[in-house]
């Protein structure tokens, strides 16, 4: 195989930190978001301190894993040769029905076919021993299963 035909690994999460432990949880098809034992808040991406009361406990609070297509953007053009097989694809934030925002995508859904408020559900898409991403896929509502 030349170079020009090995395939070149998309970038995955650093698995360090509190990043680190929120892909432990994602292996272990649990999506956890922190939340603030002070005031009660949720938080993403994961941080110390929070930043409605500055309270520096938390927990790791398991997640619904349902939310709603909060926006997007279609990528026509990729920026980095890993992703020039997946053109075009949608990143695709999603807003969870705990409030916090997680960029990912949605996995049964074409670009075109993406709407503002469309229900999703999580999946877990295993991509190494260590990282499990989370991806969702379309539910029919909030609290529904699909």
């Amino acid at each position: 195989m030349t170079t020009s035909e090995t395939p070149i690994p998309k970038p995955l999460p650093l698995m360090e930190g509190l990043s680190k432990q929120f892909y432990d949880w994602c292996r272990q098809h649990e999506l956890r978001f922190q939340r603030c034992s002070g005031c009660g808040v949720w938080r993403h991406v994961p941080r110390e301190m929070c930043a409605a009361c500055g309270s520096f406990e938390w927990e790791w609070a398991r997640s619904s894993g349902r939310g709603r297509v909060f926006t997007w953007t279609v990528v026509a053009r990729a920026m980095h040769p890993a992703f020039q097989d997946s053109v075009p694809y949608a990143p695709v934030v999603i807003e969870m029905e705990e409030g916090v925002r997680l960029l990912s995508t949605v996995v049964d859904c074409t670009p075109d076919a993406l709407q503002i408020g469309m229900a999703v559900e999580v999946v877990f898409e295993p991509v190494t021993p260590e990282i499990t991403l989370p991806k969702f896929r379309k539910t029919k509502e909030l609290g529904a299963r699909a």
